[in-house]
């Protein structure tokens, strides 16, 4: 099941480490930060975007 996230929404959604914009990976229920620097994965959950530092795990 992918998630369902509004454009609208992922158009204002930022890191809130570092304040990119984020990219949908909808396949992996995930938002990722364009960042090359910071590059943290959000997990979202039940259609909700987890953006928590602490929940964040960093890409590999």
């Amino acid at each position: 099941m992918s998630m369902k996230i509004d454009n609208w929404l992922l158009e204002i959604l930022a890191c809130p480490a570092c304040k990119a914009p984020l990219r949908a990976e909808t396949e992996a229920d995930e938002l990722v930060c364009t960042s090359d620097s910071c590059g943290l994965i959000y997990p979202v959950r039940d259609d909700i975007p987890v953006l928590l530092v602490d929940e964040a795990r960093k890409s590999a």
